[in-house]
């Protein structure tokens, strides 16, 4: 298919001249460190680009690939060379809506994102802020690290001098912010619930009361300001327990206690010792339910609710699920244990219930609804453990890889409350991340440590993807750890064995003396699959 451009660029690609036109263009310094794709002819208004052009003056009908920075290098006649993507090659038709997509976030979940909705066929552009090193370096985004995330002016500002169509706001922080309030009344399409949907996760008690309400299964509990009657209720429930902190802790304000003593220290880290600041001011005393764990997402515009695939992490620290609870230490889908029937009864009992519910109270979710879930031992039943009001993390890294369908259009579908015309596309066979965290996590850790050889993990296996959650670059341009969890080696495979075995051999190739991995993810859907097969042969 030929490339057709406007008059005013054709200078340029015939040999005009390449530095006043690099000097004089603000997009092209954006698309230094882009790889954008779209489908169609063409059409470049390098007059108005030059004078301030924003990338909105690029028809939403064109397909191309700049390579420069990330996305190749220029070629030795140093001008830029354009290559356009007919329809065949899996592109959007033109009456496909196409969107430029700002990504609220910097941990592994957004790049899982960024890296999805590069692959979307109507997505003209992915911009992350603050993004990370690795998403910048990968070409999955262009990475805005100056940009303000909690000032909702300065992200308006951004969306309307880059022609933002949507915004997807990755973190629960903005969330329950009120960054989508703010997106929404500026005319901003934003996936992502407004503050008073995001309650749900923000407060605890909002959720549980919310079960209550509408006859949705969960742990009793009951929640507490008074550290001498939670220890009392305590006292009369005995150990197990479970002690909850009412806000936003980072994934660490869940205390198991399996002793009374251990769950005495709780209350008083929450409420004597402020231990979680305002988060910890209230806590949640809940019944310890014996079971599996299970994650299950589900994409909600207000008024509907579709399931995404099913997966499952790992919290606890250590290996065998021991040790102190994390934000997630790896995650496989699908998950066995979460079977088509149980989903329907998730979605019938649960999902559904929480969405009318919502509504009924005055504050639709748009968004994903992210459940934690306890598959009771006893009953084999489903009761709802905690909301999160975002994707998953790890979770977010194996559902990416295995959607096919377009991600843009369906984040945009939600936004508009057009879900209940969605299907999804999934890859057959299973995807499987194994996070590799700074030697120290949960607990303190150091930063700036070397990481090296990440290249050769990518390159173990045609499906491995690194994704990037604390990572930097320091003076020498080698990646150091920024954060507790820094890396998601990420594997697809015909089976879930398949997908265990690249992952672990990716992560083998890194050398990282200063972190840590756990050896066993995955550990309880394989040995599912090796008693069926046992029990088949």
């Amino acid at each position: 298919m030929a490339c057709t451009f406007s008059q005013s660029f054709a200078p340029v690609c015939n040999g005009g001249n390449t530095e006043f036109f690099r000097s004089h263009s603000p997009l092209f310094r954006k698309f230094s460190n882009l790889s954008c794709f779209r489908a169609g002819p063409i059409i470049w208004d390098a007059a108005n680009s030059r004078h301030g052009g924003s990338f909105a003056r690029v028809r939403r009908s064109c397909s191309t690939s700049w390579t420069g920075g990330a996305g190749g290098g220029y070629p030795q006649s140093g001008f830029p060379v354009f290559h356009c993507l007919a329809s065949s090659n899996g592109a959007a038709s033109p009456s496909v809506e196409r969107v430029s997509v700002l990504v609220i976030g910097g941990g592994g979940r957004e790049h899982a994102l960024c890296y999805a909705l590069k692959r979307s066929p109507s997505c003209d552009a992915v911009f992350c802020a603050p993004g990370n090193a690795g998403i910048s370096n990968s070409g999955d985004a262009t990475c805005i690290e100056d940009l303000d995330i909690s000032d909702s002016s300065s992200v308006i500002d951004f969306c309307r001098k880059w022609g933002i169509g949507m915004v997807v706001v990755g973190p629960e922080a903005p969330l329950v912010a009120g960054l989508s309030n703010d997106l929404v009344k500026a005319g901003i399409l934003t996936f992502g619930p407004s503050s008073e949907a995001a309650a749900l996760e923000g407060s605890k008690d909002f959720m549980k009361r919310l079960c209550d309400k509408y006859a949705i299964p969960t742990a009793k509990y009951q929640t507490f300001t008074d550290p001498l009657a939670a220890k009392a209720y305590i006292a009369a429930q005995g150990a197990p327990i479970v002690v909850k902190a009412d806000g936003l802790a980072a994934g660490k304000g869940v205390i198991v206690a399996m002793t009374l003593e251990e769950a005495y220290e709780a209350v008083d880290s929450m409420l004597v010792k402020n231990a979680f600041g305002s988060a910890g001011c209230r806590v949640i005393i809940e019944e310890y339910l014996e079971g599996e764990e299970a994650s299950f997402f589900a994409l909600v515009d207000g008024e509907n609710a579709i399931p995404l695939e099913s997966a499952q992490d790992h919290k606890r620290v250590g290996d065998g699920d021991t040790g102190p609870n994390t934000g997630g230490m790896g995650a496989y889908s699908p998950a066995p244990i979460l079977t088509k029937e149980l989903q329907s009864v998730v979605m019938n009992s649960i999902i559904l219930p929480t969405v009318k519910g919502m509504a009924a109270e005055g504050c639709k979710f748009v968004g994903v609804l992210y459940a934690g879930l306890m598959i009771e031992r006893k009953s084999g039943l489903p009761k709802l453990i905690e909301y999160n009001v975002r994707f998953g993390d790890p979770e977010c890294q194996v559902l990416m890889v295995r959607l096919e369908s377009d991600l843009a259009q369906v984040l945009l579908a939600a936004c508009k409350g057009e879900l209940s015309r969605v299907s999804l596309d999934w890859s057959p066979g299973s995807a499987m991340v194994v996070v590799m965290a700074s030697n120290g996590y949960p607990g303190s850790y150091k930063k700036g440590t070397v990481i090296q050889n990440l290249e050769e993990a990518e390159q173990v296996a045609p499906t491995v993807k690194v994704f990037h959650a604390g990572t930097a670059l320091d003076s020498d341009g080698n990646y150091i750890a920024t954060g507790g969890r820094v890396l998601g080696i990420t594997a697809k495979g015909v089976d879930l064995e398949e997908a265990r075995d690249r992952a672990y051999q990716a992560v083998e190739q890194i050398n990282w003396p200063g972190g840590f991995y756990r050896r066993d993810i995955g550990w309880r859907a394989l040995r599912s699959t090796q008693k069926q097969h046992a029990t088949e042969g």
